[in-house]
């Protein structure tokens, strides 16, 4: 392994062999850096603003910016919309443009620096705790909040002490009521500023987070800090409020107040149960214990949101406006992918407890090797959804993906049972291939890095616990099919470290038919495994034995119901549409609202406006995106028309042989590279130091997939490592593709 670290990568020693390095055009890249220095310039002014508000000054300036803009139409509301949601709006609209001009081609990859470098997004900074596993980059966010949390309250504080002098008041108690109000009355306009970001990470296809490059499954513990955080603040909020309240005597009779002018009381303490109820059921302990509970529960944010919306009105709801909207749009997009019916083309049971399921896609839905998908299975639960990280390469076909289920709780029990009696039902296994097919599903998605940053590290190691093979089987295969194809793509060591209980679960290597895929692969690729085998002491006696799957249902020429490309992280000019128009029809909707009904009417209820722009929002992501989505839709029908009929039929044959492929020839093969232990488990200072001396001075992309104890010691190394680095010696990039949604 050692002899390749001093040469060029071999996809990239020939400097004219391949011309994707150099076939962007200079406009285009130009442009898309200017689009970028513009995004942060507005990011960082909105940014600056949010953080100054506390402060006398910029609380000023806000004042006279909101009096000098709240002639026009839309009043107060329009003034807060332009201060706290159009930047938000504005970056999502660049955002699009960059993605357009980034188009749906190759992978722009670069050739390696001649010397490692530290990256703040992937070198580990706490490796335990309650966060979890935090990077750099993640640890200036958590600090940049942290401060603003104590520089605001501290702020308005001072503020509060300083307005109890106009008001007169002599009584000590009466004194001590009013300065807990206020003090609350702070808490809940900075969980408001929280909550402005708090949609934004669960916009699953969200333009924002594809321009930043942060998938859905990373965004969502972004949400989880940021829902601790504003529920925290909200209840700060409410409790001093309920503390003032009874010390005044007049705790029921505000509680159930609804002011016409004002903040309304009733419709904040439902939304505030709300939202407690949600944090209660998000809490680990409970989650991990009853995921439905926290499901369910969860659904309360529509309460929440409505109720809110009530209280505070529509020009203090707009401060989050732009992410809550934001978030209906993704959610609306969702409910019409998820209304399609998906075929499944094969249904497999591999021995030690795994299903694989191949699912049928259109060839203009893209993914890549470290994509995910939502699943529901109608014949099991109308309601249940579960994500699975995807297990095939996109090169392995245009017109499917395949997913490795692990059998490990209730519905997934269910789905193994279902596909074994379907088995015992037509041994000829047939069922799936009639005109009623006996499984279909649902399916949302794919979703995960806008740039397949696996194939940005010449060297690589991939470390797996059980199932947590499965991102690294597509990984492996996209790699191989990409060296064969002569393809953008630097890996050339990879080192796959997997950890299993027993060693049932060692056919699962064998689905990759790695030397139909790339013929002679070994001598362009140093590709080394290592598996450790926890819970046996030695061999058992039937692994030299070829391990047979259970029901393997292809077609040759079935092509299938196929998923739906209506996602956001689908066609980025239809789903950059659907964005724009949205959101000029709801400053349509408003306007109109304004114009024909609120002016004229002299509508000024703080409550029953809040209700409006929640109903003018729905409106324009219901008639505006709904139409979008229409044309889209018909697009796309268009378009699956057009695909070659054999493409079905080469594709179908091709899984068909991966999978025989996998059930016979492929044994010898895995473990002429697989290195198997028993009864160890693996020394990841000893693998990590080994292989650094062994590469030389590179960076190291280090991908770990599996339970968060597995990520922690992953972290752990890579930390100790790096910090115990010295001369020239390889650097370690953490990277975790985390099942924790």
């Amino acid at each position: 392994m050692g002899e390749l670290s001093d040469q060029e990568p071999l996809l990239l020693r020939k400097e004219n062999e391949f011309d994707y390095l150099n076939k962007t055009p200079l406009w285009v890249s130009s442009t898309k850096l200017i689009l970028k220095v513009i995004m942060w310039v507005i990011f960082i002014a909105w940014a600056t603003f949010i953080f100054l508000l506390p402060s006398k000054f910029m609380n000023d300036l806000q004042g006279k910016f909101i009096q000098a803009t709240r002639g026009t139409i839309f009043g107060t509301t329009g003034s807060t919309f332009l201060i706290f949601s159009f930047p938000i709006f504005m970056i999502a609209f660049l955002a699009i443009i960059h993605l357009v001009l980034s188009g749906e081609d190759e992978p722009q990859v670069k050739k390696a620096a001649k010397s490692p470098s530290f990256r703040l997004w992937t070198f580990p900074v706490l490796v335990d705790g309650p966060f979890g596993v935090v990077t750099a980059a993640e640890m200036i966010g958590v600090i940049l909040f942290s401060v603003y949390i104590v520089w605001a309250v501290i702020m308005y504080s001072i503020r509060d002490v300083d307005l109890l002098s106009l008001f007169h008041v002599h009584d000590m108690k009466e004194k001590s009521a009013l300065l807990l109000e206020l003090t609350g009355l702070r808490f809940g306009f900075i969980g408001l500023i929280c909550l402005a970001f708090l949609f934004l990470p669960v916009a699953r296809g969200s333009v924002l987070l594809r321009a930043i490059d942060i998938p859905f499954e990373h965004a969502t513990r972004y949400h989880v800090w940021l829902g601790h955080l504003t529920m925290a603040l909200f209840s700060l909020h409410g409790l001093f409020y309920v503390i003032g309240w009874a010390m005044r005597g007049r705790l029921v009779e505000e509680l159930i107040q609804w002011k016409s002018v004002g903040v309304a009381n009733l419709p904040g303490v439902i939304s505030l149960a709300a939202g407690l109820l949600m944090w209660v059921t998000s809490l680990p302990g409970v989650r991990r214990q009853n995921f439905e509970l926290f499901f369910y529960t969860h659904q309360l944010y529509v309460v929440f949101v409505v109720f809110l919306a009530l209280h505070v009105g529509d020009f203090i709801f707009m401060i989050a406006g732009a992410g809550i909207f934001l978030f209906m749009l993704d959610r609306f997009l969702r409910f019409f992918q998820s209304r399609k019916t998906v075929d499944i083309l094969s249904a497999t049971c591999f021995p030690c407890g795994t299903v694989e399921l191949v699912l049928s896609k259109p060839a203009n839905l893209h993914y890549n090797a470290l994509g995910w998908i939502f699943l529901q299975v109608p014949q099991l639960s109308w309601l249940q959804w579960h994500p699975f990280s995807v297990s095939s390469s996109p090169l392995d076909g245009k017109h499917h993906l395949a997913i490795l289920i692990k059998v490990l709780g209730d519905w997934t029990e269910k789905l193994k049972g279902h596909i074994l009696n379907i088995s015992v039902e037509q041994p000829e296994m047939e069922p799936l291939l009639q005109h009623n097919r006996k499984i279909t599903a649902s399916v949302e998605g794919p979703y995960g890095h806008e740039s397949p940053y696996h194939l940005m590290y010449e060297n690589l190691i991939l470390v797996a616990g059980g199932i947590g093979i499965s991102p690294f089987l597509a990984i492996l295969s996209d790699i191989l099919h990409r060296i064969n194809d002569s393809k953008p793509c630097l890996p050339r060591n990879i080192l796959i470290v997997w950890a299993i209980k027993k060693s049932d679960e060692l056919p699962l290597l064998e689905t990759v038919d790695m030397e139909a895929i790339c013929p002679l692969f070994s001598d362009k690729l140093n590709l080394e495994i290592q598996t450790f085998v926890t819970r046996e002491s030695q061999p058992s006696l039937e692994e030299g034995k070829t391990s047979k799957a259970m029901n393997p249902s292809i077609s040759p020429g079935f092509k299938g119901c196929r998923m739906s490309g209506l996602v956001g992280t689908g066609n980025v000019v239809w789903s950059g549409l659907y964005v724009v128009v949205s959101t000029i029809g709801l400053v349509i909707t408003v306007a109109l609202f304004d114009i024909l009904y609120i002016n004229p009417h002299n509508i000024y209820y703080w409550w029953y406006k809040g209700l409006l722009l929640i109903g003018c929002m729905v409106a324009s992501v219901v008639i505006f995106g709904g139409l979008v989505i229409a044309l889209w839709h018909l697009w796309e029908r268009k378009t699956s028309l057009k695909e070659e009929p054999e493409d079905s039929t080469k594709k179908v044959d091709n899984l068909q042989q991966n999978i025989e492929a996998s059930l016979h020839k492929n044994l010898e093969e895995a473990r002429s590279v697989n290195t198997i232990r028993y009864g160890e488990r693996p020394d990841f200072q000893e693998i990590f130091g080994s292989h650094a001396k062994s590469w030389g001075s590179v960076d190291i992309g280090v991908i770990v997939c599996g339970p968060p104890t597995l990520q922690s010691s992953v972290a752990k190394e890579c930390r100790r490592q790096n910090l115990q680095r010295r001369g020239h010696q390889a650097i370690f990039h953490f990277n975790s593709h985390s099942f924790d949604l």
